[in-house]
């Protein structure tokens, strides 16, 4: 069982802290590879910390649980947290997320897309990311990311 819902069985809706990770991961095209998610938003793979992992371990295998793709080589660029990463998700549960953003360009693999978490998988120009996208964890980096 995953440890948030774990930690739901016992506090119901009120508010936890999650843990969590999330990859910038570029091709040799300078793009950035986006999830689509289900509720129509676009954004980085990744996602909560489980039982004794750190938050690069969290990184690699939420990516590749959710890309097929083998990512190394991640540098940590930020860590998100504080009362701006407050949440609460249309089932009433509440939540503070604690998001460490980490950033690659050494992939592996072919991406293969899991359903059940997104819609779709694309990269995109770092330049014209979509509509819809949560950007306070991209924006901040673009300049330093853009191979000029």
């Amino acid at each position: 069982m995953e440890y948030y819902k774990f930690l739901r069985q016992y506090v119901g809706h009120q508010p936890i802290i999650l843990p969590g990770a999330v990859v910038l991961i570029l091709n040799n095209e300078n793009e950035l590879l986006l999830q689509k998610r289900y509720d129509g938003g676009w954004g980085l793979p990744g996602g909560l910390m489980e039982l004794g992992e750190s938050l690069e371990d969290t990184a690699k295998r939420e990516v590749l649980e959710e890309t097929g793709l083998k990512i190394e080589e991640l540098k940590l660029l930020d860590i998100f947290s504080g009362p701006d990463y407050y949440l609460k998700v249309s089932n009433g549960d509440e939540l503070y997320s604690v998001t460490a953003l980490y950033y690659t360009r050494n992939v592996k693999g072919n991406l293969v897309i899991d359903y059940k978490e997104s819609e779709t998988m694309q990269y995109f120009s770092l330049l014209k990311l979509p509509d819809g996208i949560d950007s306070r964890y991209i924006e901040p980096y673009v300049s330093q990311l853009v191979i000029k």
